[in-house]
């Protein structure tokens, strides 16, 4: 890490001042959090800004297309305990949020960002990361991402010879050939749910073979590589073959899986898996998912769910029949506007369960259900939907924007 000497030059300090007015104008305005619009107008008038900021910073990067946010809050609750740490805590992951983020951390030791995967490799350029996460690559947003396969390319080019040490998960074959450039790679069984992205080679383009946990192209001879970390039922095992015990208030398998990778991490700055995840117990909620609010008598408890890999592991945390599902989908601009990846979802995994949908895109997704042979009701918002559900806490499903829908109409 850099001395505590001050990085930021005059001009970097009036693009700072600059970019916290212009977010405190938008906070006043009801246009949301402001550190979007903020972080533009600050790199506008420095464009080096996000360079400057993280100087002084040791700096952990986490990209992945579902689990980065959580992780990045497991990971910035472990580091606390070594010193102050900075984050983009909310989810803003492109580099005007993170920008913003950093600007806000004068006295932080650790930056903990969450970084798109698209701009994974100019803010690891920027930010100098000790360390990089890599989690998942799964399809998501087809009309504004790229194909998985680019993404994991541009990662390869983008971390090739990077000084960092890449914490990557390594039973997703996207992820290790992306990991594999880099010299120094710490390899975590995380584990994959979600497969579909992953039966051709990422190397050859030849058919990968799956047995059980293992995967190999028969082809090329590409395959898993052996992990030093690994998620084992309700521990972490560490390179020494010691069993840590994990005791997280999130559920569901995912969250485990993001906490080994979060434990990794944290060993890499020297703080010891059971100080980590002794941390890791303190958070709750994350950007308000897995919150469970009152609202018209009821308990809902609010489940965030972005593409078919996410929904996939949503389904696996819910509560059993019959507990009731509120369903929600959007197509607005920050969830990508092409909803045929609702096609890709195994909605049959619903069956029992007493179903109300909503949102913008609710009769593309009613017809997906009706296909599933599931039985539902469309109803126009929130209130309705609720009103017809059975007794019980509701398991509410939304993709990104409806998300943010719900968590304004339940106030939280």
């Amino acid at each position: 890490m850099a001395g505590n000497s001050d990085p930021l030059t005059p001009r970097a300090k009036i693009a700072v001042t600059a970019g916290k007015a212009v977010a405190a104008a938008s906070r006043a305005a009801g246009r949301g959090s402001g550190s979007v619009i903020g972080g533009r107008v600050a790199l506008k008038l420095d464009p080096d800004l996000l360079a400057r900021l993280a100087q002084n910073l040791d700096v952990v990067l986490v990209s992945a297309t579902n689990g980065k946010t959580t992780t990045t809050r497991l990971i910035a609750e472990a580091l606390r305990a070594a010193g102050p740490v900075v984050s983009n805590a909310l989810g803003a992951n492109m580099p005007a949020g993170i920008t913003s983020a950093l600007a806000g951390g004068s006295e932080a030791r650790y930056g903990v960002i969450e970084v798109d995967e698209k701009y994974l490799a100019g803010v690891a350029r920027d930010t100098d990361p000790k360390c990089i996460a890599l989690l998942n690559l799964s399809r998501d947003q087809l009309d504004r991402a790229a194909e998985t396969r680019m993404l994991a390319e541009n990662w390869r080019e983008g971390l090739t010879g990077s000084k960092a040490v890449i914490v990557a998960n390594a039973d997703d074959p996207l992820v290790v050939w992306a990991a594999s450039s880099s010299p120094n790679v710490i390899w975590v069984a995380a584990g994959q749910m979600w497969k579909d992205d992953a039966w051709s080679c990422p190397s050859c383009g030849g058919v990968m073979q799956r047995p059980g946990d293992d995967w190999f192209c028969g082809e090329c001879g590409f395959r898993r590589p052996t992990p030093s970390w690994a998620l084992s039922g309700d521990h972490v095992l560490d390179p020494h073959g010691s069993a840590w015990p994990i005791h997280l208030q999130l559920p569901g398998r995912a969250n485990k899986a993001n906490a080994t990778s979060s434990a990794a991490v944290a060993a890499v700055f020297g703080v010891p898996p059971q100080v980590a995840l002794e941390r890791m117990y303190q958070v709750q909620a994350v950007a308000g998912r897995y919150d469970v609010v009152q609202f018209e008598g009821r308990d809902l408890r609010l489940l965030l769910a972005k593409n078919p890999a996410g929904w996939l592991e949503t389904f696996s945390l819910i509560d059993p029949p019959p507990t009731p599902v509120i369903l929600s989908v959007n197509a607005r601009g920050a969830d990508g506007t092409d909803t045929s990846w609702l096609w890709d979802v195994d909605y049959t995994r619903l069956t029992g369960h007493p179903i109300c949908v909503i949102g913008d895109r609710r009769l593309d997704l009613a017809v997906r259900l009706e296909v599933a042979n599931q039985q539902f009701q469309v109803c126009e918002n929130l209130d309705q939907a609720v009103a017809k559900c059975p007794p019980g806490r509701i398991e509410v499903i939304a993709n990104y924007t409806a998300f943010q829908d719900l968590r304004r109409r339940v106030g939280n």
